[in-house]
């Protein structure tokens, strides 16, 4: 079953954009504002000044956040496979083979 496309209209620097997205507008929206606020800080620290370069600066920033975020989560993952594995034999017999949720 395909998923409901929502158009949203979102401003980035100053520029008008209809997003065709999965994502409420709301969400759009939201993500379209972080892009915005980050290319701005990214012109306002001066090192800078063409838009297109500093488009390309922040979209290494925010590749760098996503692969900081995904190592976290597969630590985080990494340490609660761990301690499932230390607590399943604690368990009662009967608990001990319950599906994993991942």
């Amino acid at each position: 079953m395909a998923t409901k496309k929502n158009t949203t209209r979102v401003t980035i620097l100053n520029e008008e954009y209809n997003l065709r997205t999965d994502t409420s507008p709301e969400h759009a929206r939201e993500v379209a504002e972080y892009l915005d606020q980050a290319i701005r800080r990214v012109m306002s620290s001066g090192a800078v000044v063409e838009s297109n370069r500093a488009v390309v600066l922040t979209a290494l920033q925010i590749t760098a956040e996503l692969f900081d975020a995904r190592a976290a989560l597969d630590a985080n993952n990494g340490s609660i496979q761990a301690i499932s594995d230390y607590v399943r034999p604690l368990l009662p017999p009967a608990k001990r083979h319950a599906t994993s949720h991942r």
